[in-house]
């Protein structure tokens, strides 16, 4: 039977609390469960045996001299010593500064030298091995930690984890950190190219968990499926701090390579994913469907759409009517089968951190899948709404949660209070000021409209940011400028809003480009020769140069070539000059589109 045993915020009072209350209340129960790849199993961590660790990792911590406030970072892949270590932490009341297991080298330097970071555990020695090159005099590392042992030798600042942590039994201790208090510095991008760090305090995180499950009930038997990484907030709010709060157990994927096995092993009920997950299961299951025979074909799209209107019409947004009689039939033949694919247990699946595509939605809706879109920032810890399983309008972002108020400013953007709101930006008093106003009210920078049942519609973007379908943020005009320093370019626009990849829309330099169609073969009179294969790659290997230092995320990987320059009379540029890029995607969408599917 399933059973709730929930830990309130005023109860948990800070998150190193929200832990031990936990350890208290379910010492035996799972916690986490992790892939052992040398006896090829899945290893179950109760939550006293999680609490010895985090024991065991406070004894080395205090051994380090670190005091109250003192930043720390880590860089590891979701595992169980995530948790430990930021548990460990936040109970000496230490910062944590998450970083991306991907991130350049750069720009993990430059994040351990503006938060001030002391110390820092790494996944292996490759990454201290990239990463030493970029620390100077201004960091103040005094400890390198490396999580995976290894034969390689490392410097006295580095050490094994493995050597670090004592195998002395320890016990807990406890700073007693106030709710209000600082609890991590998550940087994420801005349209600077530089990082900014949002300070998020305990109550900041648990406010929004507690929130989150005002919508839908987790219970102590539900197992989450944890592979969006931790130093994503949405993962490490919903997906770690929150199953805390129910008591409920996450299982580490081994990453996305493995995640279909995964699902089949651990059978989760539980996802927590951006789009693009759910866009990958939806490419492969069209691939896999175009294979199929015409009757396989129409009972699958029978399927959907049977599905999809039994779903309005449960959510009593649309009248019975009598083909939802083939559901059962349909459901045993074809929803069941892909249900089992992802393991045959799920019951809830909360997508954020971009928008959810209204057919990839609807596929999984139509399939008896209950997803659920929700919508928020790092800033606001991260969750501002979210549908609930019974008021779900998948074009929406659903509605905000308990606590949470919004409005609608200037220029229709959407504005924000509620005790998720972050403390401001950690050494930017300028960008904190820009972003929450005098009133207190959070400006999103999305465009939003808010219906008289409270769900929120975002209809556009303020900021120039685009979102990536995997959640990444990528600053467009930074791209542009360091595409433009290449003078084979005249003028250039970077696309892929809601998609998985960058890809540029470029003006050609036509005085360049004669010498490029020779250097190819090509008639330079003849258009359809800008769309060669090798002048592409060619193009896209230029960009790769110039966008050297741009994370993975920000890279190109389809251009579409033009030698039509953007002008005044044309009004694809405005009186000052400036690329008017909404009217430039609206005249060249067709091409768009094409390029993407």
């Amino acid at each position: 039977m399933a059973t709730t045993d929930l830990i309130r915020p005023e109860q948990a009072k800070t998150l190193y609390g929200l832990f031990q209350q936990r350890v208290q209340r379910t010492p035996e129960h799972i916690a986490y469960r992790s892939y052992n790849n040398s006896d090829k199993s899945w290893l179950d961590t109760s939550w006293n045996e999680a609490a010895m660790q985090v024991a065991r990792w406070q004894a080395a911590l205090i051994k380090e001299k670190l005091q109250p406030g003192d930043r720390v970072a880590l860089n590891l892949r979701n595992c169980k010593e995530w948790v430990f270590f930021d548990q460990a932490a936040m109970g000496l009341g230490l910062v944590i500064v998450p970083l991306y297991p991907d991130d350049r080298p750069d720009n993990v330097a430059y994040i351990l030298q503006d938060a001030d970071v002391k110390l820092v555990l790494l996944q292996n020695v490759k990454q201290w091995q990239k990463l030493q090159p970029a620390i100077t005099d201004e960091h103040h590392l005094q400890r390198i930690l490396i999580n995976n042992p290894a034969d390689t030798a490392v410097e006295s600042l580095a050490l094994y984890v493995n050597d670090w942590l004592s195998d002395d039994s320890a016990i807990l201790h406890d700073c007693l950190s106030q709710p209000e208090q600082l609890a991590s510095i998550i940087y994420t991008s801005g349209t600077t190219g530089k990082p900014k760090g949002v300070m998020l305090s305990h109550l900041n995180m648990l406010s929004v968990a507690w929130g989150a499950l005002q919508y839908f009930d987790i219970y102590a038997s539900d197992v989450f499926l944890s592979f969006l990484p931790l130093s994503h907030t949405l993962e490490r709010t919903a997906g770690y701090y929150l199953p805390i709060m129910a008591g409920a157990t996450v299982a580490y994927s081994r990453g996305i390579p493995q995640l279909g096995d995964d699902m089949l092993q651990v059978k989760p009920t539980i996802l927590i994913a951006v789009p693009r997950v759910f866009e990958r299961i939806y490419s492969r299951l069209h691939n896999q469907l175009a294979k199929k025979s015409f009757i396989a074909k129409s009972l699958f799209n029978a399927t959907i759409t049977v599905g999809w209107a039994r779903f309005l019409y449960q959510q009593k947004q649309q009248s019975w009517r009598p083909t939802l009689l083939l559901w059962p039939t349909l459901e045993k033949l074809v929803a069941t089968k892909v249900q089992q694919k992802l393991g045959g247990n799920i019951r809830l699946i909360v997508t954020g951190g971009a928008a959810l595509s209204e057919q990839v939605s609807k596929l999984f809706i139509g399939l008896g899948q209950q997803i659920l879109q929700g919508y928020g920032l790092t800033e606001t810890s991260p969750v501002i709404s979210v549908n609930e399983p019974n008021s779900n309008f998948p074009a929406s972002v659903g509605r905000p949660l308990h606590g949470i108020t919004v409005s609608i400013g200037d220029n229709d953007e959407l504005l924000v209070k509620g005790p998720g709101n972050m403390m401001g930006y950690w050494n930017n008093h300028k960008a904190t000021a820009q972003t929450i106003d005098s009133q207190g009210w959070l400006h999103t920078g999305d465009q939003a409209r808010i219906t008289e049942q409270g769900h929120i519609y975002i209809t556009g973007r303020i900021k120039d940011i685009l979102v990536l379908s995997n959640g990444e943020k990528v600053p467009p005009a930074d791209i542009e400028a360091a595409i433009l320093s290449d003078d084979t370019f005249e003028q250039a626009i970077v696309v892929g809003e809601g998609e998985s990849y960058l890809a540029a829309v470029l003006v050609l330099n036509s005085d360049l480009w004669f010498s490029l169609a020779k250097h190819h073969q090509l008639d330079p009179f003849v258009h359809d020769n800008l769309n060669n294969k090798q002048l592409h790659n060619e193009i896209l290997q230029r960009l790769k140069q110039r966008l050297h230092d741009f994370p993975s995320y920000a890279k190109i990987r389809r251009v579409i070539l033009t030698l039509e320059p953007w002008t005044v009379d044309n009004d694809l540029l405005t009186a000052t000059l400036k690329v008017k890029r909404n009217k430039v995607i609206d005249y060249l969408q067709a091409d768009i589109d094409l390029m993407f599917r």
